[in-house]
Order: structure tokens, then sequence, then C-alpha cells
């Protein structure tokens, strides 16, 4: 087994015993690089957040509902929209326990801008709650 005694000097070496390193080039460069990929993406994901515009709501309100039928449910609703477009409403009966009993979509076609619904919706069990679920733009 080798050993190096201890009055020789370190183990490893002192820094003397070793070349200097070359000065590295080229890492503003590189920095450079990154920050302009960086922008790029940052850039891009803005764009997509500002540009995504998803569906277009729908104002709408439930006016009245009636749910003391064990088979059925009825519900009053207003809609607000362009009066050039279709708009698709899902309605929603749901019973105490917030199970749904019943649903129906209403295919509202293009008209007035301001329309109020009277809408009949068969459950399967006795409904507690009516509501508008969603509504959009065809």
């Amino acid at each position: 087994m080798a050993t190096r005694d201890a009055e020789n000097g370190p183990v490893l070496g002192t820094p003397d015993d070793f070349i200097d390193r070359p000065e590295r080039q080229g890492r503003l460069v590189v920095h450079v690089v990154i920050a302009v990929l960086v922008a790029i993406i940052a850039g891009g994901w803005g764009y997509v957040m500002w540009t995504a515009t998803g569906q277009a709501t729908v104002p709408q309100q439930v006016i009245a509902f009636d749910a003391s039928k064990p088979d059925s449910a009825e519900i009053t609703f207003g809609v607000g929209r362009p009066a050039d477009k279709t708009v698709v409403c899902r309605l929603r009966a749901t019973d105490a326990n917030h199970v749904e009993v019943g649903s129906k979509e209403v295919r509202i076609p293009a008209g007035e801008g301001y329309i109020q619904l009277k809408e009949r919706l068969d459950t399967s069990a006795q409904a507690s709650s009516v509501h508008i679920q969603s509504c959009y733009l065809v």
C-alpha cells in the first residue's frame, strides 16, 4: 500500500501542483440565448391566454321553479343573447341530496335579445331544486 508522509505535503496536492483553468469563452452568449428562449415562450403563452376566449357566456337567470310533483319539475328562466345567435341551455333537476334526477337541453333559436321561457323536466324521483347548469352560444 502506497502512502505519503504528512511531512511531504497534502495527499491531494497543493494548488501549485495543478495547471490553471483556461478562461471560459461564450458565457454571455449562452445566457443571452436562454433569455431569448424564455422571452419567446413567455410571450407565446401570454398570447395564448390573451386570445383564448372559450365559449361565450350567456347571461341567464332562474325566475321561478316548481318541484312539487314527484315525476316532473318546471322552471321559468330568462336568457339574454345576441339577436343573431342560437343558444343551447342545459337544465338540471336535483333531489335533496344534490343528486341529478332529471335534465333537459333546450335549444333557443335566434331571435330577440332577451327571452323568458317555461320548461318541464321529467324526473326519476322527487326533485327539490331546478337550475340552469349552463348556456352557450351555438
